[in-house]
């Protein structure tokens, strides 16, 4: 074993040896469009910064920049990591000055089509185009809520992935767009009497995440389901039926949706002054009857095939207020599909990630029910009836 790989082993570093480093390093490459032209030096272990910082060179072994890899979460380090357009000026020989501001700069249009994928949505994101989306909406797995959950071994491990996965949405979201997520504080039940519950403030762990990821707060919205809607935890009843002093634990009503934006110079009016299509951002006008608060009443969703489903008004709300007709919606966590359904509705594509196939099956079983969608011309991903490889068509 050589001293960095002692050193990766004793910090309990994920990014362990070089080799890591150069597949994690190869996949940035790959995403922003370099893999061809740029090489790597020999990648170093900095343990004072608990990162791993990989050498980039030029085909003549110039050096152009390097690629900071986190060793801990393994994700790229983009603030540290040595921008593109900076790697492009190098390997063409050009100054690395301010660039001059485009006059046709408009916002990008996706040419994606209707897209549902079964499989990791980690997985999927990393093949997904860059800046192809235009909203994300997405209620992520609870940790450990119920027994379908309970794939993270500890609450550490679960933050990790959807920081993963977070990262990924950050590299496939339109410029300056919009992230929503439907989120609350997850109860986790006591093993025995001897012990009690604990209720943890997932929200705010995910906030840290967005931040941390690239995104700028814009809002939090409350949800507020109809009194009684969580009677069912059974949280309240102790106190309900005893009233003894710090004891007391209201019954929860409420969730968040979380409003975050890809963070960018442009002021959102850019996206509407720019389209290039003035006819769709006619049509997109929000009607009257429009939620004027931050607090939403809204009759929860039960569906026997997820336990966890959210209201289809829910998800038409967020994609009327933050999208434009006929832009792309992703849900990297798509169950039964209540996302894409709703898109379709409101004339909006929508790519759908699951890794559970029997929520695919019933998207298939239901989908010839959603309005606007023709079924025929739906970009199927590892499902059954089309090809197994992971193939974006575009229009």
């Amino acid at each position: 074993m050589t001293k960095k790989s002692i050193v990766a082993e004793k910090r309990n570093y994920r990014v362990k040896l070089v080799d890591d480093a150069k597949k994690i390093a190869s996949e940035y490459l790959k995403n922003i469009e370099l893999s061809k032209v740029v090489r790597f030096g020999l990648p170093e272990i900095d343990d004072r910064y608990h990162c791993w910082r990989v050498p980039l060179v030029s085909q003549n072994k110039t050096n152009i920049g390097e690629i900071v890899i986190d060793a801990f979460s393994s994700l790229v380090s983009e603030k540290k990591t040595t921008q593109k357009k900076v790697l492009e000026s190098r390997l063409l020989g050009r100054k690395t000055g301010k660039r001059k501001k485009r006059t046709n700069d408009i916002p990008k249009i996706s040419n994606l089509r209707n897209t549902i994928g079964l499989g990791d949505s980690e997985a999927l994101l990393t093949e997904t185009p860059l800046e192809s989306v235009d909203l994300i909406f997405t209620s992520p797995p609870y940790y450990n809520a119920r027994p379908e959950y309970s794939d993270f071994i500890t609450y550490e491990e679960y933050l990790l992935k959807m920081r993963k996965i977070i990262h990924q949405c950050h590299r496939v979201l339109n410029e300056g767009r919009f992230f929503v997520l439907n989120i609350s504080p997850v109860l986790v039940r006591r093993a025995s009497r001897s012990e009690s519950s604990k209720r943890i403030a997932v929200p705010f762990d995910f906030h840290r995440l967005f931040i941390e990821e690239g995104y700028e707060f814009i809002d939090d919205i409350i949800w507020v389901k109809p009194e009684g809607a969580g009677w069912a935890t059974g949280r309240g009843r102790r106190f309900s039926a005893d009233r003894n002093p710090l004891q007391y634990k209201p019954v929860p009503v409420t969730e968040y949706l979380l409003v975050y934006r890809k963070k960018t110079d442009k002021l959102i009016d850019w996206h509407i002054r720019k389209h290039p299509d003035k006819e769709i951002v006619r049509q997109s006008k929000v009607q009257d009857g429009y939620e004027v608060t931050n607090i939403w009443k809204i009759h929860p969703a039960h569906n026997k095939a997820h336990p966890a489903v959210f209201p289809v008004e829910l998800a038409e709300k967020v994609i009327t207020y933050y999208s434009f007709i006929n832009d792309v919606i992703l849900d990297p966590f798509a169950g039964t599909g209540t996302v894409g359904k709703a898109a379709s509705n409101l004339k909006r594509r929508f790519v759908l990630f699951e890794i559970n196939s029997e929520y695919i099956q019933y998207i298939k079983n239901n989908i010839d029910k959603w309005q606007n969608t023709d079924v025929s011309s739906i970009n199927w991903i590892n499902s059954e009836s089309v090809s197994y490889q992971l193939n974006f068509n575009l229009e």
